[in-house]
């Protein structure tokens, strides 16, 4: 078990007709991600709501903004619990097999054309025996093919550009990674979190997007961008792509600066908590699926 303590801080100036805000920086509660602690700060007092998606239990922040200075504080402390796997006795699992709920990440996506993406993936992958080394072959070939760069993308970078450009950010790493594994129908989804670990060369923390892949019964961690430590992300959202878990969905005329994040790994004497690493494993905070066909 890991033991996180994450803080998010968020500064807006918003026009004299206010905007309204959907925030996803709640950290998500799953069966294996469970909240110790949390505050949320507003400084408007204006009415706010934290909603719930059923389906990915991603937690969304929505309030309507006046005129002004809007600062929005999250804090919390998470215990993520996670499923350790045997990379060579995990499978791929067959179509005719998926559960219901990882059928909607075999498709293209806004950010993941994978429909654009068969021929190479077939001839960089198709002859690989399947499995859980399969899709971290996937990975290594993103990882080795791009280059991680800041500042060098911008919100509608797709998987197609990136393969290009062969430059990007931990979102495009992703967004590469996602459309390659659908071209073999391999479900893939985008996930975000935190860079727990991230080398402070490449800048302050910051959010951070990374990739699961259903194999065998559960969702598996990737990091194609290889840049921070997978057994220390906190889940804040998953879908498609980066459409679906923006960090703040913004409607209205607004001024920002950067956000300012921290993250934590807590541990202590006779505590079960341990400090992330990174493991050779298959990693995944997801607990096994129970609607398969």
């Amino acid at each position: 078990m890991v033991r996180l303590q994450f803080s998010i801080d968020l500064h807006y100036e918003l026009g004299f007709q206010g905007a309204d805000f959907v925030f996803n920086i709640h950290a998500a509660k799953t069966a294996s991600q469970s909240i110790v602690s949390e505050q949320l700060l507003i400084s408007q007092q204006v009415p706010h709501t934290v909603e719930t998606d059923p389906h990915t239990q991603a937690r969304y922040l929505r309030l309507t903004g006046a005129p002004g200075p809007l600062h929005v504080n999250y804090k919390a402390i998470v215990d993520i619990k996670q499923h350790i796997g045997l990379p060579d006795l995990i499978p791929e699992t067959p179509i005719g097999q998926l559960p219901l709920s990882a059928l909607n990440y075999i498709y293209p996506s806004r950010y993941a054309q994978s429909d654009r993406l068969a021929v190479l993936a077939m001839s960089e992958f198709g002859h690989l025996p399947k499995g859980y080394r399969r899709v971290e072959a996937i990975r290594n070939w993103v990882n080795k093919h791009v280059t991680f760069r800041s500042n060098t993308s911008s919100s509608t970078t797709s998987a197609l550009d990136t393969l290009i450009d062969r430059v990007g950010v931990c979102r495009d790493f992703a967004h590469l990674m996602i459309a390659i594994c659908r071209a073999l129908n391999i479900p893939a989804r985008f996930t975000t979190g935190i860079d727990y670990g991230a080398d402070p060369a490449l800048g302050p923390t910051d959010f951070h997007a990374y990739v699961e892949v259903f194999l065998g019964d559960r969702w598996y961690l990737f990091d194609p961008s290889g840049t921070a430590i997978p057994m220390g992300f906190i889940r804040l959202g998953t879908g498609r792509d980066a459409t679906d878990v923006s960090f703040a969905t913004i409607f209205g005329g607004v001024g920002s600066t950067p956000p300012v994040i921290s993250i934590a790994a807590i541990t202590e004497t006779g505590q079960p908590w341990e400090l992330p690493r990174h493991r050779h494993e298959a990693l995944s905070t997801d607990s096994a699926a129970v609607d398969v066909v």
